[in-house]
């Protein structure tokens, strides 16, 4: 018999830590190589944790609602290996994952990090480092976030204290009410609430709130204008339709309308870089890359963001493959939490559900978003030898959404313009 350790491995760059939501498998029961036996949460993303090895999971070390550190042990695998190698070797379940965890002893004991269940530290020194890391990118001071009280009794201040508390002072902020006093602030706890015959209470997911409070910062924290714009994509819908097949037989990938926009979205940033930038206090960060942040619904209602690095380099068939590679694997909670960080541009597509157009919220810190509605036939003002004459055309509804403290008016509705040209005149690279 051997012991081999399921570690909370490396998610991608700025990831430290996870919420285990869910167990999927006992104590005692028999799990095959490679299967899913715990779902994480990041604030980005769900995602499984899968056995290293086949045997039988003999011990957790961590209960569901948890946060755990990458790098830490969550469970042991006990195998009919005399070694350990098999498990070793099959040891990486995310990119970038590098063992460094002491082997077990015989009979290992629970690891006990009330620091990473509470968010405090054993030594009295206040949040722990993540927690007070987590603090500062949002603009919380060390004095304020020692004023902040948890939400349970007796628990140290948590992340989801440190997000109530700024949710409060951005909209004290952004309605001009009484900001928050840095060491007088208590977060009240969650009333009961009341329901008549007929009404159910559902708690939100872990991943519900995080969007809930994602979306919330996103529209206390900037301005937003939407515009809009109708684009005639008859020849583009027509294209697409005579190669989609023969697209399919040569790249095994299918081609839907939102790598042909994704690529086009790239040619219209490279000509607009002052939509792909991010405000940081008073001052711009220009984006000389583009990462493609591609808005993904997935089965259980939640949405995700999984991100097309470096665009600007793939061609339409590097951008189907990689979009769809993303897509699926969101789908079937096999994202990496890294692949969903360091957008600077959204893509939605609204038109999958038949939605004409809306008015999508900016995915921070990015600038700018996309939304794609609906392609409807449409009556169409035509021009046939120098004659106009109504017709019907393939019409779609483009909205985009910017921050009006760094894009105006101008930039934005040309920047639009520009997109709404590039599908009319579409030019296929593929």
């Amino acid at each position: 018999m051997a012991n081999v350790e399921v570690v909370l491995p490396k998610m991608g760059e700025g990831v430290i830590e996870a919420v285990l939501t869910r167990w999927l498998a006992e104590v005692n029961q028999i799990v095959g190589y490679d299967s899913a036996i715990a779902e994480i949460a990041t604030d980005k993303v769900d995602s499984e944790i899968y056995s290293p090895a086949e045997g039988v999971l003999l011990k957790k070390f961590f209960s569901a609602g948890e946060t755990v550190k990458v790098g830490n042990v969550i469970a042991i695998i006990e195998t009919a290996n005399n070694t350990g190698t098999d498990g070793d070797k099959n040891m990486p379940v995310a990119e970038n994952f590098s063992p460094s965890i002491p082997k077990p002893e015989a009979n290992p004991q629970p690891i006990v990090q009330p620091e990473l269940i509470a968010g405090t530290e054993q030594n009295n020194n206040g949040p722990a480092l993540f927690i007070r890391h987590y603090a500062k990118q949002r603009g919380i001071s060390g004095e304020e976030l020692q004023g902040i009280s948890p939400l349970k009794t007796g628990s140290g201040v948590t992340k989801d204290d440190v997000l109530n508390y700024f949710m409060q002072k951005s909209i004290a902020l952004a309605t001009g009410s009484t900001p928050l006093v840095p060491g007088q602030h208590k977060i009240q706890e969650t009333p009961e609430t009341e329901t008549s015959d007929g009404e159910e209470v559902i708690e939100l997911s872990h991943t519900r709130k995080l969007i809930a409070g994602h979306m919330k910062k996103s529209v206390s924290e900037a301005p937003h204008v939407t515009s809009f714009i109708d684009v005639d994509i008859t020849a583009l819908a027509k294209w697409r339709e005579n190669i989609k097949g023969t697209f399919e037989s040569e790249t095994g990938t299918k081609l839907t309308y939102t790598p042909i926009v994704a690529e086009i979205v790239v040619k219209a940033l490279l000509e607009f870089p002052f939509v792909n930038v991010s405000l940081v206090g008073e001052r711009l960060i220009l984006k000389k890359y583009i990462n493609l942040g591609i808005a993904t619904a997935l089965p259980d209602g939640n949405l995700v963001v999984p991100v097309i690095k470096n665009a600007q380099n793939l061609n339409l068939t590097g951008l189907a493959l990689k979009l769809n590679d993303l897509v699926f694997r969101a789908r079937d909670k096999k994202l990496l939490p890294g692949e969903t960080l360091g957008g600077t541009f959204t893509i939605t597509n609204l038109g999958q559900f038949g939605t004409i157009t809306g008015t999508p919220i900016i995915n921070q810190p990015e600038s700018a978003i996309l939304a794609i509605g609906a392609i409807k036939k449409r009556p169409w003002v035509v021009e046939i030898s120098g004659e106009h004459t109504i017709g019907i055309r393939d019409v779609a509804t483009l909205a985009l959404s910017y921050d009006h403290r760094i894009i105006d008016g101008a930039l934005g509705g040309a920047f639009l313009g520009r997109i709404a040209q590039l599908m009319e005149n579409f030019v296929p690279t593929y």
